[in-house]
């Protein structure tokens, strides 16, 4: 026993040496506590404080040393009542300090949220008894943030409620069932800091940027307390008879660690303001520095000799003057420094006020502000609402009066611009659910009590809450676009308008809004079209495009069906590059001549929009250039497709290895020979010049999506019938069936097709013209003659021997000067 008996002393004194010292002190120091401080209740004494996320990533150990040493440097006043804190918080300060948080700067943001939630809580006391506000600057509710350089001390004052010493201890000492709470769980779940907005960390986001922390309270029914702790497990609370006294409030002092020390610059602080906590109800002032311009005495030695020397012959005037410019004092100005409370949030929250009491002008500053737009340009339009029901949110959306001009080069990759706020507190504006892509171009805000913030983003995003809150952002966003096509007087124009209204005189600032908005975001509309189902009619609707009706404004579909002819089941459309090509197209020979109106669709996401939209008002879409086209009825046109059935027999034959599925007698022709149509769900000619512009284009699967191509031929035209008389007495005629090809490539062409052989057409081409000048068939190009370029080359070699002669000759002469310098 004796030779254990040692080493067992030994071993004790090392583990009494390791045992922390603090404990036992702080619950003598409790228990000597006054009787008057029986009635507090403090949090209750967990053991094995700690606990932090297993994933979490710890800090360096050089960070973790300086934090320990700059902890050590500072103590907890000695006559404070000290506690210990409740082992839940113990852990969300140990997940904070030693965490590599994602985002520090959220600490102003809660600490400014707390501050006004203080200061609501106090006018809310007022309305019922005004004696609680005090009287000279205690009646002002506001926000100051301090700023002390040299001692790293940042402090945010306000003028709320404020708290006793019971408020002190069970709120910064304990955590309530609250988002705190909500937030330490789900870190104890899954150990995600990237929660949306961060929020639920409240207070304690102190510690992310300060190791010890000053709480200096003053509520109407207690007097000035101190709550303080150095992050270490512990905090103490004493009378305050140090400091100023508050009057009523609340002051927060943070001992900022090094290396926090960016929050000691005063625009860093004015950025992360006016990022998350610029439409907070009540100012929020800074103790700023500037530059002044201060006319001080000048220093008497620094004066010019000439100023000193004066001639003494100056008559008696001159000397008067003199003598009164030398009884003035004289001065010079210099730059000084001074400090004075700058107002940070001066934009209100408009958002929050009844739409009928905001003037535009109002709207107009809050639009440039939340843009960062600093031109003068007004917003196109927007819509302020209050969402009630199930969700409750309130919202405002500005159409911007121009596109980013990257608006579609990065449409899937944008990012979002609106700013999800909660309270008025800035959560985030990298959260893509609340609009559609192709909404992307609205800027606004959206203003939500019941939005849970303690879940992940992923968890957020299947949330009923935001897909309530999407969908109403979504009709609002559709009908403000609505109403600006509504009261353009461009608009009404074209629907006609009634007797009132063209009395009336028209909105000029409204005037050409609707074209302009189209010009900048119409193929936005396309997207919606293309992307959401749900709203597609709604979408439908704003549509514009040219047609041969539209002259040079553009139309809508609801103005196209008011035009349509009597008996008119489809609406006619025809896509390509640009209008005047496609007023040329002989695809609306007929149409035309029959007065049908045929819409112009010249924007390439027109040919996806189309395989999108089918019918509109129960009226069905119909491509021109596509198989399926009906303008009436001809009692001949049995008689006439008999009458040439020999011949688009015929045809198809010789076009065989050409991939034409059928030969047929049209009916949308009038001046034309003939046209090439495809299959009604195949691509058309256009969209097969899109797919193959493209950069990683596969033909071999482009082959698939070709619609059949119909060579529609023109029964009435002299070049048809003459064919069909040659071809009855000689079918096998070569050159019969070479014209045959050559109408057939002329037409592919001319229907806005790519040739697949065009030396072979072009071979068609000159045989024709040979034929028309008479020109022998079997004529050969004249051979050039040789010898005249040997001759040639030979003047090029006499030329080059010459040059090199010059060349040599130069040298020599270069050569014979340096040696004659040489020997000079």
């Amino acid at each position: 026993m004796r030779k254990w008996a040692v080493p067992t002393a030994l071993l004790l004194l090392i583990i009494l040496t390791f045992i922390p010292q603090h404990s036992p002190h702080l619950r003598a120091n409790a228990e000597e506590a006054s009787p008057a401080d029986e009635n507090v209740s403090p949090p209750k004494v967990e053991e094995g404080i700690g606990g932090a996320i297993p994933d979490a990533l710890s800090t360096d150990a050089n960070v973790a040393q300086r934090e320990s040493e700059s902890i050590s440097r500072r103590t907890l006043r000695a006559n404070a009542q000290k506690f210990e804190f409740q082992a839940e918080v113990s852990r969300l300060m140990d997940i904070l300090i030693n965490s590599l948080y994602s985002n520090k700067d959220i600490f102003l943001r809660e600490l400014i949220s707390n501050a006004s939630d203080a200061l609501d809580k106090i006018r809310f006391l007022a309305l019922t008894d005004k004696n609680v506000l005090g009287e000279g600057d205690d009646t002002k509710l506001d926000i100051k943030i301090n700023l002390d350089k040299e001692k790293k001390i940042l402090s945010i004052r306000d003028r709320g409620i404020g708290m006793t010493k019971e408020d002190l201890i069970k709120n910064l000492g304990t955590i309530a069932k609250s988002g705190t709470s909500a937030f330490l769980e789900q870190m104890q779940k899954g150990g995600d800091l990237n929660l949306i907005g961060q929020f639920g960390v409240g207070f304690y986001s102190v510690y992310l940027v300060a190791d010890h922390v000053e709480v200096i309270s003053k509520n109407n029914d207690d007097k000035q307390y101190i709550w303080e702790s150095k992050a270490d497990g512990a905090f103490a609370v004493s009378e305050d008879t140090e400091n100023e006294p508050l009057g009523r409030g609340t002051e927060i002092r943070l001992h900022l660690k090094d290396e926090a020390s960016e929050y000691l610059d005063e625009s860093k602080l004015k950025d992360l303001v006016k990022k998350y906590s610029e439409f907070i109800n009540f100012p929020i002032y800074l103790w700023a520095s500037k530059e002044v311009d201060v006319e001080v005495p000048a220093d008497e030695e620094s004066e010019s000799s000439e100023e000193e020397e004066k001639s003494e012959s100056s008559s008696d005037e001159e000397e008067s003057e003199a003598e009164e410019t030398e009884s003035k004092p004289k001065t010079k100005t210099i730059k000084e420094t001074t400090h004075e409370w700058e107002l940070l949030n001066d934009v209100k929250a408009v958002w929050l006020r009844n739409p009928k009491e905001v003037t535009d002008e109002e709207y107009d500053k809050f639009y440039h502000s939340l843009a960062k737009d600093f031109s003068e340009e007004k917003p196109l339009a927007w819509t302020h609402f209050t969402a009630e029901g199930d969700v409750e949110f309130k919202s405002i959306l500005f159409i911007p009066p121009k596109a980013p001009h990257d608006l579609y080069e990065s449409y899937y990759n944008a990012k979002a611009n609106i700013k999800l706020y909660v309270r008025r507190v800035f959560i985030t504006d990298e959260f893509e659910e609340l609009l559609p892509k192709y909404l992307g171009f609205l800027m606004g805000i959206v203003d939500s009590d019941t939005l849970p913030l303690n879940v992940s983003r992923e968890m957020l995003q299947q949330h009923n809450s935001l897909k309530t809150i999407k969908k109403k952002l979504i009709r609002k966003a559709l009908d403000m676009i609505r109403r600006i096509a509504e009261e353009d007087p461009d608009e009404s124009d074209a629907k006609g308008k009634t007797d009132a209204e063209s009395e009336s005189e028209p909105d000029t600032e409204k005037k050409g809004k609707y074209v302009k908005f189209w010009n900048e975001f119409g193929k936005s509309i396309k997207l919606g079209i293309i992307e959401d189902a749900s709203n597609r009619n709604r979408l439908a609707k704003l549509l514009r495009f040219e047609s041969t009706k539209s002259g040079n404004k553009l139309a809508s579909l609801d103005q196209y069906i008011s035009r349509m002819k009597p008996g008119q089941k489809d609406i006619y459309y025809i896509t390509g590059s640009n209008k005047e090509q496609l007023e040329k197209s002989p695809f609306l020979e007929k149409l035309k001549k029959k007065n049908y109106e045929v819409i112009f669709f010249t924007d390439p996401v027109d040919e996806y929009l189309m395989q999108y939209l089918m019918d509109y008002e129960d009226k069905k879409f119909q491509n021109v250039s596509k198989e399926g086209l009906k303008i009436g009825k001809d009692s001949k046109d049995k008689e006439i497709k008999d009458s040439f059935k020999e011949l688009t027999n015929w045809w198809k034959d010789v076009l065989s290895s050409e991939n034409v599925d059928s030969v047929k007698i049209s009916n949308r022709l009038d001046n034309t020979p003939g046209v090439v149509v495809t299959s009604k769900y195949g691509w058309s000619a256009n969209m097969e010049r899109i797919m193959q512009s493209q950069t990683l284009s596969d033909a071999n699967k482009q082959s698939y999506m070709r619609g059949k191509r119909v060579l529609e031929i023109n029964p009435r035209h002299p070049i048809i019938k003459e064919l069909r008389e040659r071809v009855t007495q000689n079918p096998e005629d070569e050159n019969i069936k070479q014209t045959g090809r050559l109408i057939y490539q002329t037409a592919l062409m001319e229907s806005g097709f790519l040739l697949n052989d065009p030396k072979e057409f072009a071979s068609g081409i000159y045989s024709t013209i040979k034929a028309t000048l008479n020109v022998n068939p079997d004529a050969t190009v004249e051979e050039e003659d040789e010898t005249e370029e040997e001759v040639e080359t030979k003047e090029d070699a006499t030329e080059g021997d010459l040059a090199k002669e010059e060349i040599i000759e130069d040298a020599v002469e270069e050569q014979s000067e340096e040696s004659v310098k040489d020997e000079l």
